[in-house]
């Protein structure tokens, strides 16, 4: 009897995927429209999915764990020369060039905290830090973003390469958790397990962002 095959990508790992990629277009849409309002809850959607991906790659389902795709430098450079093989999710510079993405992504919407446009909006976390803290942060905010940008068009290029020059459905998988030649070897998890893992990187956030300073108050 055949065995049905498992899903590669589980539902917190696609939901968390696509609520990034709508984030990111968004998060420049309100920045360059001056729409902070909508930029700051933008930047705490981020932080908190980011936050719970890294915890999931720890503790979530076993394709969705760092451990079953990140290789060392020897591996990279093995499959950069055509002698590496791929897991079952992500080879090993495309592992790799996800961390640096989760890891850029998690430092805009951190530094983003400190940011102040100097007339209307100010960050959470801007009276938490002193001036040359909150330059520091504002530089970062803006060299991230170009940086991601660039890490985020070629994802994209490499997607398109694979899923239309080598006929692997990297987008089917993404969408519908698995497809034909990618597919799980083991089950995913309960999904109960990640609700707690939002909840506390909610939770964290929330006692950070109540734990803030307020502007000082005006000395007349």
């Amino acid at each position: 009897m055949q065995r049905k095959p498992h899903i590669l990508w589980d539902i917190p790992t696609r939901i968390g995927h696509w609520v990034l990629v709508a984030c990111l277009p968004l998060c420049w849409w309100s920045a360059e429209s001056q729409n902070y309002s909508l930029h700051q809850w933008l930047g705490y959607i981020v932080i908190i999915i980011v936050s719970s991906r890294v915890i999931w790659g720890f503790i979530g389902s076993r394709h969705s764990r760092f451990a079953d795709f990140l290789v060392g430098p020897g591996s990279v450079l093995a499959y950069l020369r055509g002698q590496g093989g791929a897991s079952a999710g992500h080879n090993p510079l495309g592992g790799w060039s996800v961390m640096a993405m989760l890891g850029l992504l998690l430092l805009q919407g951190v530094s983003g905290l400190f940011n102040s446009d100097d007339i209307l909006f100010s960050g959470p976390l801007y009276y938490a830090a002193d001036t040359t803290f909150r330059d520091a942060m504002g530089v970062v905010h803006e060299l991230a973003f170009d940086v991601l940008l660039v890490l985020v068009a070629v994802h994209i290029l490499a997607v398109l390469y694979h899923q239309l020059r080598r006929h692997e459905p990297l987008l089917q998988a993404m969408l519908r958790g698995s497809a034909a030649g990618r597919e799980g070897r083991v089950p995913p998890v309960q999904l109960w397990r990640y609700a707690l893992v939002l909840l506390l990187a909610s939770a964290v956030l929330w006692a950070i962002l109540a734990w803030a300073p307020g502007p000082p108050a005006m000395m007349w």
